[in-house]
C-alpha cells in the first residue's frame, strides 16, 4: 500500500530522504503538474546546492504577466478572478523568466507555453526538439528517480484517475522498464477539483508509492481564458470545415481557430442553410472546390465524427453536446471490419451502441466551464469519452494498427502553424535563429499519420499575415524561411482566411500557384517574382481573378452581416469575460491596432484629448478610470473613451 500524507513538507521530507543523490524528476504537462509540490520541493533545493534537481517536463502552465498601463488595468483585476488570487504559480517558471535557475537546477521541457519563454536562455538551451509519442523514452534516457503527478480520486472509492493527463506516465514506464532502469518513486498528488475519467486512465491506489492529500483551500485549476474570434479565424473555420467527411475522424488543437472550426462544424450541423449563406458570402466557389468535392462536405452530419485528439478542449464539448461528436468505436477488431463491410449483425450494433465510445484524447485543458462539464457528465456521456496514452493517439505504430486504421476512417488533423513557404514546408513551433517559441508537439504526428492512412487529410491551417513591430503587416506566406517544422514533402491542405490550398501529390509549380491563390494581395506579386526568379513559376503565371480580392477589407464585407446578426459571434465557445469586459476587450483591441504607429499615436492621442464623447460609466469604472487622479490617467481614460466610441456596436475584426 502506499504511504499516506497531508502535508507538503512531509512530502519533500520523504521524497529527499528515500531518493538519495541528484533528484531526476518527471512532471507530466500541463493541469497534471502538482504545483504546490513542486514549488515545496524547488524552495528547499534551490536554498542547498548540494542536491541537484533536474526536471523533465512540458507546457508549465503560468498566468500571463500582468503588465501595465491600460493592459494592468484590464487584465489584473480579471487574472485575480480567472486564476484565483492563491493560484500557485511554478518558481522555476519565474526563474526561468529571469534566467535566475540556480546551477544545480536544470528544467527541461519538449514543449513551452507559447511564446512565454522566447527571451529565456536558460530555458532556450534546455529545450529538446521532440515528437511528442518520443517524449516518453527520451525521459526514460534520463533515468528518471521520481515522477510525480495530480490526479483524482475515485468518488466514493478507493482508486485514483490519471484524469487530465494519460498522455505519458504509463508510456514512461514501459520505456524505463524496457531500459532495464529501476522503477523511479511514483508520487501522487490528489486535487479533488480534478474532474474523474475512468478507462485506461483509472489506476488503483497501490500505482503510487506516495499519495499526498494536502489540505484545503485547494487553487482552482487552471484555466485558459476563452479569446475573442475575428473575422479572419472564422473565415479559416469554414473554409476548414468544409473538408471534414461525415463519418470520419476529428483532432483539432486549440485557441481562436480551433474555436472557429468548432464554431463551424455545429453551424454545418445544425443551421445548415444558414451554414450554406455564410460560404457563398465567403466565396460562391466553395461548394465546386476540387478538395471539398473529393476530402470533405456541406451537408449535416448523418453518421457523425469520431473525435480522436491528443488535447480534448473547449471545442469537442461543443461538438458533443450539439451531436455532431457522436459515431462510436470499439476495441474490436472483427467487429470494426464487420461494421465496414456493411455486415455488422443487431448484435454487433447493440454491442457498440452500448461499449462504443466517440471521443478518446491523451490529456484535456480548457476553461473553469470545460472542467464543470467534465465532472457532470451524465454516466453515458462519461462512459463514451475515454482517454489514452498518447502512443495510442498520435501514432499507428506499436498498438494495434488494423484496428487503429479502421476506426480513424476519414481522418481530418486540424494544426496550426505561424508560417508556410509557398513549396509547401510549415513553420510551427521555432525562429530561424533557433529559438523556440513552443514546440513540436503532436503536430508532425499527424502530418505523418495523415500520410499513412489511405482517407486522411492534414490541414494546417494558418493566417495569412501577421502586424509586425509599427503595426505594418507582413506576410506569413514565404518564399522560404529557415526553420521547418513540417518539410514539404509531407504537404497536404493549407487553409488561410483567403481559401483553401491542396498541395498533396502536387509538383512544385502547382503548389507555388496555389499558395500563391490563398495569399494576402498585398504579397502576391514579390512572392510571385521569388519563385519565377528561383525558377520555380513560368513567366506566364497569373494570380487567380478571385485572390486579386484576397483583402481584409473585402472579408470584412463578407462576413459583416454575419458578425452583427450574432451568426458568428465574438465568443462561439463562450467567454470568460463579462458583458464589460467583452466591450473592454474590442477597444483595446482596436486601440492597440491604432497606436501601433507613431503617427497614429499622435493623432489618436489628439483626437481622444479633444473629443466631447463619453465613455461608458460601467467600462470606466471597470478599469478605475472613473475617477483619474493623475494627468497619465486622465489620458488612459481619454484613449479609452475614443476606443470604447469607435467599436461601439461592431464585432472583432
Amino acid at each position: 500500500m502506499p504511504e499516506h500524507l497531508t502535508t507538503l513538507s512531509d512530502a519533500v521530507d520523504l521524497l529527499l530522504s528515500r531518493v538519495p543523490g541528484p533528484l531526476r524528476l518527471a512532471a507530466p504537462l500541463g493541469l497534471g503538474k502538482p504545483h504546490r509540490l513542486l514549488n515545496a520541493l524547488y524552495e528547499r533545493i534551490a536554498a542547498d546546492s548540494s542536491r541537484a534537481l533536474h526536471l523533465y517536463t512540458a507546457l508549465s502552465l503560468d498566468p500571463p504577466e500582468v503588465g501595465s498601463g491600460l493592459q494592468a488595468r484590464f487584465f489584473g483585476p480579471f487574472a485575480a478572478r480567472h486564476f484565483g488570487q492563491d493560484f500557485p504559480r511554478l518558481r522555476y517558471v519565474q526563474a526561468l523568466r529571469a534566467d535566475a535557475l540556480p546551477a544545480h537546477i536544470r528544467v527541461e521541457e519538449f514543449y513551452m507555453q507559447s511564446g512565454a519563454l522566447l527571451r529565456s536562455r536558460q530555458a532556450q538551451r534546455a529545450y529538446t526538439s521532440l515528437n511528442y509519442t518520443a517524449a516518453a523514452d527520451a525521459v526514460a534516457q534520463r533515468a528518471p528517480n521520481v515522477i510525480v503527478q495530480k490526479v483524482a480520486r475515485q468518488p466514493h472509492g478507493t482508486a485514483l484517475s490519471l484524469s487530465c493527463n494519460n498522455d505519458t506516465t504509463q508510456d514512461l514506464l514501459d520505456a524505463i522498464a524496457r531500459r532495464g532502469l529501476p522503477r523511479p518513486l511514483l508520487v501522487a498528488e490528489i486535487d479533488p477539483h480534478l474532474p474523474w475519467l475512468g478507462g485506461s486512465a483509472a489506476v488503483p491506489e497501490d500505482f503510487f508509492d506516495v499519495v499526498l492529500s494536502p489540505p484545503g483551500p485547494h487553487p482552482a485549476l487552471f484555466a485558459l481564458p476563452r479569446q475573442p474570434v475575428g473575422d479572419v479565424d472564422y473565415a479559416i473555420g469554414l473554409y476548414a470545415s468544409a473538408v471534414v467527411r461525415d463519418g470520419g475522424t476529428l483532432q483539432i488543437g486549440i485557441g481562436a481557430l480551433a474555436d472557429a472550426l468548432s464554431h463551424a462544424l455545429v453551424l454545418r450541423h445544425t443551421d445548415n442553410a444558414r451554414y450554406r449563406q455564410v460560404l457563398a458570402a465567403l466565396d460562391p466557389g466553395l461548394p465546386e472546390h476540387p478538395a471539398v468535392v473529393e476530402s470533405g462536405g456541406l451537408e449535416p452530419f448523418q453518421t457523425g465524427l469520431y473525435g480522436c485528439s491528443e488535447m480534448l478542449n473547449e471545442g469537442f464539448r461543443q461538438l458533443v453536446q450539439h451531436g455532431v461528436i457522436r459515431r462510436r468505436v470499439v476495441d474490436d477488431l472483427p467487429l470494426m471490419q464487420r461494421l465496414q463491410q456493411g455486415s455488422a449483425s443487431d448484435a454487433d450494433r447493440q454491442r457498440l451502441l452500448e461499449e462504443g465510445q466517440y471521443l478518446h484524447g491523451a490529456f484535456y485543458l480548457g476553461s473553469p466551464e470545460f472542467y464543470d462539464w467534465l465532472r457532470n457528465l451524465d454516466r453515458e456521456q462519461r462512459r463514451a469519452i475515454g482517454m489514452r496514452r498518447i502512443s495510442q493517439i498520435n501514432q499507428l505504430y506499436g498498438g494495434d494498427e488494423a484496428l487503429e486504421r479502421l476506426q480513424r476512417q476519414h481522418a481530418r488533423f486540424f494544426n496550426t502553424c505561424m508560417m508556410a513557404t509557398l513549396l509547401g514546408a510549415a513553420v510551427s513551433d521555432g525562429l530561424e535563429d533557433g529559438r523556440v517559441v513552443s514546440g513540436v508537439g503532436g503536430q508532425y504526428n499527424f502530418v505523418a499519420m495523415s500520410d499513412a492512412l489511405e482517407d486522411a487529410r492534414s490541414v494546417l491551417m494558418l493566417r495569412a499575415t501577421r502586424a509586425e513591430a509599427g503595426g505594418k503587416a507582413a506576410s506569413n506566406l514565404r518564399w522560404n524561411y529557415g526553420h521547418t517544422t513540417i518539410p514539404r514533402h509531407l504537404r497536404d491542405l493549407y487553409v488561410t482566411e483567403y481559401g483553401i490550398a491542396d498541395l498533396r501529390g502536387q509538383a512544385d509549380e502547382d503548389c507555388v500557384a496555389r499558395m500563391l491563390d490563398v495569399a494576402d494581395a498585398r504579397f502576391q506579386a514579390p512572392l510571385r517574382q521569388q519563385a519565377i526568379a528561383a525558377g520555380k513559376l513560368g513567366q506566364e503565371h497569373a494570380v487567380a481573378v478571385s485572390a486579386s480580392g484576397n483583402t481584409p477589407e473585402a472579408l470584412a464585407a463578407a462576413l459583416g452581416p454575419f458578425r452583427r446578426d450574432g451568426t458568428l459571434p465574438d465568443y462561439p465557445l463562450g467567454s470568460d469575460f463579462t458583458a464589460t469586459e467583452q466591450r473592454l476587450v474590442r477597444a483595446l483591441g482596436w486601440l492597440k491596432d491604432h497606436t501601433a504607429t507613431r503617427r497614429a499615436r499622435l493623432a489618436n492621442l489628439l483626437g481622444a484629448i479633444v473629443s466631447g464623447g463619453t465613455a461608458d460609466p460601467g467600462c470606466l469604472s471597470r478599469m478605475g478610470l472613473n475617477a483619474p487622479g493623475s494627468l497619465s490617467a486622465w489620458i488612459e481614460a481619454r484613449l479609452l473613451a475614443l476606443a470604447l466610441e469607435r467599436t461601439r456596436q461592431h464585432p472583432m475584426g
